[in-house]
C-alpha cells in the first residue's frame, strides 16, 4: 500500500511542539495588554490581529503535523481507523458548526471552532481507537 499525502512520523513531535507553544503565547497575549493596545485599529495587520493569525497558524500548522503523521507501522487497519476517525471528525465539526450558526453571534469564536475541532476530535479519537485497539492485543498475548 502506498503512503500517499502523509508526513513522516517525527513530524508528530514537531506538531506537538507547535501545540504546546500556542498555550503560552496566548496566556501572554491574553493578560499582557493593555487599554490602549486593545483599542488599535482595524487593520489587518494591528498588533492583536496579526499576533492572533500567528498563533492561530501555530495551532493549525501544530495540529495538522500530529493528525496526518505516519504511524510506526502503517497497514490497512490503520488506514480504516485513519479513515473512520476523519468522517466522524467531518460529523462532529458539521453538528458544532450549524449549532454554533443558529445560536452564536460571535462570528471570531466559530472561526475558531471550525479551524480547531476537526483536527482535535481525529486526532484524540484516532488515538483512542488504537489505544483500546492495543489494549485488547494486550489482553490476547
Amino acid at each position: 500500500m502506498k503512503q500517499h499525502f502523509l508526513f513522516p512520523y517525527w513530524s508528530r513531535y514537531l506538531g506537538w511542539g507547535l501545540v504546546i507553544a500556542h498555550a503560552p503565547l496566548t496566556m501572554i497575549a491574553r493578560y499582557g495588554i493593555d487599554a490602549e493596545d486593545a483599542r488599535g485599529t482595524q487593520n489587518l495587520f494591528a498588533g492583536n490581529h496579526l499576533f492572533f493569525m500567528c498563533t492561530a497558524l501555530l495551532m493549525a500548522t501544530g495540529l495538522f503535523l500530529v493528525a496526518f503523521a505516519k504511524e510506526k507501522v502503517e497497514d490497512e487497519q490503520i488506514w480504516q481507523i485513519r479513515l473512520d476517525s476523519l468522517r466522524w471528525a467531518i460529523y462532529v465539526n458539521y453538528i458544532i458548526l450549524i449549532t454554533s450558526l443558529v445560536f452564536i453571534n460571535d462570528t471570531g469564536h466559530i472561526l475558531q471552532l471550525n479551524l480547531w475541532v476537526p483536527l482535535l476530535f481525529f486526532i484524540i479519537r484516532f488515538r483512542w481507537v488504537i489505544f483500546r485497539l492495543n489494549q485488547s492485543l494486550s489482553r490476547e498475548g
